[in-house]
Formats: structure tokens, C-alpha cells, sequence
């Protein structure tokens, strides 16, 4: 069954256009009964890397191909990494995962982070880009979102362009309900909430600024 109308093709066909250089989605699934979201979430990306021959897709199962469930540190499902293609025809891994199905508000930020990566400009501010450049330990940005929240495809955009500027990030969309032991884990009440390095947290979707400054404080940056 399709997840995208005509309609929504057609949309979607003219916002990829905008595209430049090729992306590449790997998706990881599993058919078990536990992930209910798998199915839909491969034909979503399978129909979506259909409408561009910009747009490529490798297909994973967790288990079966643990080698690279291990290469790009996958170990829950469905998961997609949204990576670059670089001039040698190799992966560019940026850090940036979907884990769950990027459906209702959260298709915008997929979308949005496969025109970044194609156009090669993450869109932050050069005081942002002067910040992260500071960094030198490892950030990982657990964004925990549902499909039916407005405000969460900008946070998850915001951490997967930071992601996109810096080796050093890794930027995590996290479907909520798809994934109750991590929302219990990590206390979500309320989305989106940003979980820095497992530890400092904090909820809504901040300007760009004042989603940088706790991230920079959670590892000792000073701007």
C-alpha cells in the first residue's frame, strides 16, 4: 500500500529538485512482530527515493547485516541515516538518524535534511559555525519527537544541522511512542525534548541560539 498520495508525489518530486549533489538513505528494518513500524517506514523511503535519481537507497535487515548495523552504530529499528555521496563515490556519514518513521511534521525535516546534505549548506548562522567549530569531544543529540507535534521537525533540524557542521555531533530523531522504554529512560513528558551526552536536557524548540548554549555547556565549550 502506498504511504504517499499523487499529490504528495508530485510535491515532493518538485521540492527534490532543489537538490544538487547525490544522498543516499540506509535503512535498517527487521521483520518482527515487535517493530510495527518497519513496513511502512521501508516503503515510505522506497517511494520516496523513487521520485529522484539524485536520491539512491541501501536496505538493511539489523540482524542478518550486523557488520553494518555496527558501522553506522544502528541498534534499534526502523532506522535511517540520511549520508552523503562524496566525489569518490563513497558514504559520507554525517551522524544524522531517524530512528522510527519520519511521518506527519517530521517527512518536512527529512526532506530538509537530504536538500542540506545535497547542497552542501547546513544554513547556520557563521556564530554558530564558529562554536561548533570549538568542539572537540563527542555530542550526541537524542531529539524525541511524535509525528502530530508542530514545533518538532525544528528542533530535529536544528540538531541534524549542527550534526551536519560538525564531526563531532551526532543528531538522533527519536519517535516517542515508538520507543517507550527510552521516552521512560529519559523522562520525556513533553516533546521535543533534547537529551545532550545521555545527560542535560531540555524541552521545546528553542532559536538557534539558545539550542547552541547548552550544548556548547554540557561540554565545557566557551563562546
Amino acid at each position: 500500500m502506498a504511504i504517499l498520495s499523487n499529490e504528495d508525489k508530485a510535491a515532493v518530486s518538485t521540492r527534490l529538485n532543489e537538490m544538487q549533489k547525490p544522498v543516499r538513505l540506509i535503512f535498517f528494518s527487521q521483520r518482527v512482530a515487535q517493530c510495527q513500524y518497519c513496513a511502512p517506514t521501508e516503503e515510505l523511503v522506497t517511494e520516496l527515493a523513487e521520485l529522484s535519481d539524485k536520491l539512491s537507497l541501501e536496505k538493511y535487515n539489523l540482524v542478518a547485516d550486523s557488520a553494518a548495523a555496527k558501522l553506522y552504530n544502528i541498534d534499534k529499528i526502523p532506522a535511517t541515516v540520511i549520508a552523503g555521496i562524496g566525489d569518490d563515490g563513497n558514504v559520507v556519514d554525517y551522524g544524522i538518524r531517524f530512528f522510527g518513521i519520519p511521518s506527519g511534521y517530521e517527512f518536512a525535516s527529512f526532506l530538509e535534511d537530504i536538500i542540506m546534505i545535497s547542497t552542501g549548506e547546513s544554513g547556520l548562522s557563521e556564530r554558530t559555525k564558529k562554536a561548533l567549530a570549538k568542539l572537540t569531544t563527542p555530542v550526541n543529540l537524542k531529539v524525541f519527537v511524535t509525528p502530530t507535534c508542530p514545533y518538532c521537525p525544528r528542533a530535529v533540524f536544528l540538531a541534524h544541522q549542527m550534526a551536519f557542521e560538525s564531526e563531532h555531533i551526532a543528531g538522533h530523531m527519536i519517535e516517542a511512542s515508538e520507543f517507550p522504554q527510552l521516552s521512560q529512560k529519559y523522562s520525556v513528558m513533553a516533546v521535543p525534548k533534547t537529551v545532550i551526552n545521555d545527560g542535560e536536557s531540555f524541552e521545546g524548540a528553542l532559536p538557534e541560539d539558545a539550542f547552541l548554549m547548552p550544548i556548547l555547556q554540557a561540554v565545557g565549550v566557551k563562546i
